[in-house]
């Protein structure tokens, strides 16, 4: 089965087809032959492990992008995952991601199978983690920036979206703002109705069928919403 194959194949579902599983291959060996698939499709919901597989080949994506794969890249890495996973499972998987750097990664067929097979809450998940590793470093470069572009769109993400968790890393005047969806224009009624949307929309709750470990990894997205409110709160001088 390979030396990931236990891993994988106790967490995989439909991350075992299409390109995400033609990248995953030659690392998991004869587990292909023993997923059961019925109709051409592997049985069952969105496993953990679809999340994770998908969140590592688009972490691969983002790292290549500038032409060079830093240490604190793969450290970032590593500490969210044990965060989330536990650390020998995150040491499994960050020796997945290096082997999967070293492979062509076609974003879009890759972004497209994702998009089909995963929620959208799911994938706001993985935009807020991609953003963390491109700004690992302490900068996000234009290469890494026009990549995740390039995910966001294939992935399907709504401009407002997009911005509100580009403004969680990438700060300025307007980041409070622009992480509730808003212009500085907006009114103290309609500062309000946006937290409550965007608590709504970023709450873990949204990612609880992938577990209580990616639940919890969320809570980081959903904290940053809550600061902003506060900090508007605060310069506005509402209650």
């Amino acid at each position: 089965m390979g030396r990931y194959g236990k891993w994988i194949a106790g967490g995989l579902g439909w991350a075992f087809l299409g390109p995400i599983g033609g990248i995953l291959g030659y690392l998991v060996g004869s587990a292909f032959d023993t997923i059961e698939i019925e109709g051409g499709k592997v049985a069952g919901q969105t496993r953990q492990g679809d999340f994770v597989m998908s969140l590592l080949v688009l972490v691969a994506a983002v790292m290549k992008a500038d032409g060079k794969v830093l240490r604190s890249e793969l450290d970032y890495v590593k500490a969210n995952l044990v965060k989330s996973f536990g650390a020998a499972r995150a040491t499994e998987a960050v020796g997945m991601l290096k082997d999967i750097l070293k492979q062509n990664i076609p974003v879009e067929e890759v972004c497209r199978q994702v998009q089909a097979n995963l929620d959208y809450s799911s994938r706001l998940q993985l935009m807020h983690f991609l953003f963390g590793i491109a700004q690992a470093d302490g900068s996000i470069s234009s290469s890494e920036q026009a990549i995740i572009d390039k995910i966001s769109y294939y992935l399907g993400i709504q401009g407002n979206d997009y911005s509100s968790i580009k403004s969680m890393f990438v700060q300025d005047t307007d980041s409070s703002y622009k992480i509730l969806g808003l212009t500085k224009e907006a009114t103290d009624e309609e500062v309000k109705k946006a937290y409550k949307k965007m608590a709504v929309k970023y709450h873990p709750d949204k990612v609880s069928y992938l577990g209580e470990d990616v639940q919890e990894a969320a809570k980081e997205k959903f904290q940053k919403v809550n600061e902003a409110f506060e900090k508007i709160k605060k310069e506005r001088g509402f209650a």
